[in-house]
């Protein structure tokens, strides 16, 4: 098959059918605006900015400017976020070999082009619809388009379907459907796509923000209505106070703060070189408490070394050499045999690609006979002392095969040789192993390899009870649970199997990460909670994953833990602080509008206060290191101390505006003044509880903002007093409001004690 000339090619590009369907790593720069300036809360304080745009003066209208600067923020970081995700998703993605001109390219997917012939191999994703050319033992998984687990073996003639991806044997396709017609586009899309689903953050945030929406129009209607009620309003301070109640109800920069964390994050993990394809999975991967991780490409390096063989001879260097010859795509194990053993030229007539499943493969070659290489306890009975010799190697670390030859079809193997290989173990994965312990996250090791092999590998690693290894083959269903609790090492695990352990753990309530980089992990891969794929894996392991490591380092994945405590502790922390202003705002607006007095605020002064206990400090945590444990219970949490906290600044700030306002020798801005250093006063004592523990820069973060609040209440020029107007040329009521703060802070430590004391 000579494939399509450099004429036909460019024929059908220039017809439109090409495979050139845009990848979708993110959201397009369109959505992306539209989804940070198009929001409802957007809308509700664009409205009451509007308002004030109108009735004036501009300084209460300060809320408006610092929602377009945060909203750019958003915009900015997600496009820095996109730019990353997209060059990273080039590197990862699925090449296929493909025929042009007689000679094998790789090209990306969307180069390919109707009519196109492409090489099919072990791991190989299948990016367009097609139809067989060529087959030698070429078994294709649908699983991902079927939901059915077996492979599928295939014929010359017979239909392939892009999503699927080959398990054993080899052949070729030829396109019969690209582009938008094909099933990939749509797998592809989904796959790569930069979502926000399935978050605890984002749906805790979401549901208090469905709440406070529909508080928001009754708090209007009855502020606006106790402000016509205050005698001598008039409509412009009725608005005005309306304005000043409603804003600061709306924690507008929470949900902008998620997604700046979250942008963040994975902009952090791409300089790594890990390729986050849903953000979610940076928190999911913080949430986890088990990891299975495969020992090949995970605890242990690809590539290996032929050891020994024993015994050795040149008949059986020359089946050896010949076998590795027989596989076009070799897997690891063939690959050292065949560095080992040179090919000797035997001619072959029949093939049987090695299979995950099988834990064998092999070749009949004419006058030699069939000989196959694959695991002794699988192809040998139990009492064989080869096979006892080889499980005696395998249990020192070594990997070993069984090298035989079967005089009849379908016969008993007779033993030739052990095939000893050498496997290097990851210099990272014994430091990664010992994080994770540290972390009360439990570590699984689940591999096809021999148990007691795998099981001397991650001893060496100090893994807890690998000394007890289990042979999968001996789990039955109704004991497969307990015994997974209690084991730590699984070894002769079937790709089936590993889909029914990551099941069974779900099921004890367990959060699982599921790591892999062959076609036999997919299935766990796909069904696990979190999917991490390494980056020299199969086409089709990346592709389900939610992580993929593009170093194909273990060491990553301690990062991506980080990185997801860094966001939930951090999000937590401003969560408190943007929560306690709504419960304070909404617990003015009543009580305001049920005593009927003029509302203490106007809106620049809780945009004032706003910008120096939630705004600005709330960037800066939102993006600090953070290595608190992930628990979940996100709501309950943040509402245990918002809750409280809001209600106490609400409380200490009515109390001192009703007091202040029986001293009729104050001015009502001298009144105000005495409400706003109140509220200031506990909304600083609250940012203070929520960035514990200190370190250097939270503490001059605090006192930047307690300064820049002085500044703004004590000096008469630019941006000072004036521009805020605040007066504090009243020391009774500045004392007054100084005092009952003192009550309230004491009030805010005492609920911070409790919540602490308490905590889950």
């Amino acid at each position: 098959m000579h494939g399509l000339t450099a004429a036909q090619v460019a024929e059908r590009v220039a017809a439109g059918r090409t495979n050139d369907v845009p990848s979708r790593a993110s959201r397009s720069i369109g959505e992306i605006v539209r989804a940070n300036v198009l929001t409802r809360f957007n809308a509700i304080v664009g409205v009451l900015f509007a308002v004030i745009l109108v009735i004036g003066p501009i300084q209460d209208g300060l809320f408006g400017f610092v929602i377009i600067i945060n909203t750019l923020i958003g915009i900015v970081q997600e496009l820095r976020a996109k730019r990353t995700l997209e060059r990273l998703a080039i590197v990862g993605e699925a090449r296929p070999r493909v025929r042009r001109d007689g000679v094998v390219v790789e090209l990306a997917p969307g180069e390919v082009v109707l009519d196109d012939v492409i090489d099919l191999g072990p791991g190989d994703k299948i990016v367009v619809d097609g139809v067989v050319l060529a087959a030698e033992g070429l078994e294709v998984d649908e699983s991902l388009l079927t939901g059915e687990s077996d492979a599928v073996h295939k014929q010359p003639g017979d239909p392939l379907l892009s999503g699927s991806f080959v398990t054993v044997g080899g052949g070729a396709q030829r396109a019969t459907k690209v582009g938008r017609e094909a099933y990939a586009a749509q797998l592809a899309e989904e796959a790569s796509r930069f979502t926000l689903v399935g978050s605890e953050l984002r749906s805790g945030i979401d549901t208090i923000l469905r709440v406070i929406t529909w508080l928001l129009v009754p708090a209007a209607v009855l502020i606006i209505w106790s402000q016509f009620r205050t005698a001598g309003a008039e409509v412009d301070d009725a608005l005005r106070g309306m304005v000043a109640a409603l804003v600061p109800m709306v924690p507008e920069g929470l949900v902008l703060l998620t997604s700046i964390a979250f942008a963040v994050g994975v902009v952090r993990l791409g300089a790594r070189q890990c390729l986050v394809q849903e953000l979610p999975a940076i928190e999911g991967l913080a949430r986890v408490d088990v990891v299975c991780a495969d020992k090949t490409g995970t605890l242990t390096e690809n590539g290996m070394r032929l050891a020994e063989v024993r015994p050795d001879g040149p008949d059986v260097r020359a089946a050896l050499g010949a076998l590795g010859a027989a596989d076009p795509r070799p897997n690891a194990s063939l690959v050292a045999v065949a560095e080992g053993c040179p090919d000797p030229g035997w001619t072959r007539t029949a093939t049987v690609p090695f299979s995950s499943a099988r834990k064998w493969g092999g070749a009949t070659f004419d006058g030699r006979g069939e000989w196959v290489l694959g695991a002794a306890d699988v192809l040998l009975p139990e009492d064989a002392a080869e096979r006892v010799e080889a499980e005696r190697i395998g249990s020192t670390g070594l990997r070993v095969l069984l090298l035989g030859r079967r005089p009849e079809a379908d016969g008993p193997v007779e033993p030739a040789a052990l095939v000893v290989l050498e496997q290097r173990v990851r210099p990272e994965a014994a430091g990664t192993l010992a994080y994770f312990a540290e972390q009360d996250v439990e570590v699984k090791v689940i591999s096809g390899d021999n148990a007691l092999s795998v099981g001397a590998v991650a001893a060496s690693l100090d893994l807890p009870r690998a000394d007890a290894p289990v042979d999968a083959r001996t789990l039955t269903d109704a004991d497969l649970a307990d015994r997974l609790e209690a084991g730590t090492v699984f070894g002769r695990v079937t790709p089936a199997q590993k889909r029914e352990m990551v099941a069974a753990l779900q099921a004890r309530g367990h959060t699982v990460a599921m790591t892999g980089d062959g076609v036999n992990d997919v299935l766990a891969l796909k069904d696990a909670d979190i999917g991490v794929a390494m980056g020299s894996g199969s086409p089709a392991t990346r592709a389900v994953a939610q992580i993929v490591l593009l170093d194909n380092s273990f060491a990553t994945l301690p990062h991506v833990v980080a990185e997801g405590r860094r966001v939930i502790g951090n999000i937590e922390r401003v969560a408190n602080l943007f929560l306690t202003k709504t419960v304070y705002s909404v617990f003015l607006a009543i009580a305001i509008g049920a005593i009927g007095v003029p509302y203490p605020f106007l809106p620049r002064h809780l945009t004032l206060i706003g910008s120096l206990t939630i705004g600005i400090p709330a960037f800066f945590l939102a993006l600090a290191p953070n290595a608190e444990r992930a628990r979940t219970g996100f709501v309950r949490r943040v509402l245990r101390l918002s809750i409280p906290s809001g209600a106490i600044a609400g409380v200490v700030t009515f109390t001192t505006y009703l007091v202040v306002r029986t001293d009729t020798s104050a001015t009502e801005i001298q009144q105000s003044t005495a409400a706003v250093v109140a509220l200031y006063a506990v909304a600083t004592w609250v940012l203070v509880v929520v960035a514990r523990p200190y370190v250097w820069w939270k503490l001059v973060m605090i006192a930047a903002a307690i300064g820049a609040f002085c500044y703004a209440l004590f000096l008469p020029i630019v941006f000072g007093q004036g521009f805020w107007q605040l007066d504090p040329g009243h020391p009774p009521t500045l004392l007054t409001g100084l005092g009952i703060a003192a009550v309230g802070v004491v009030a805010v430590e005492i609920a911070a004690w409790l919540v602490n004391r308490t905590r889950s």
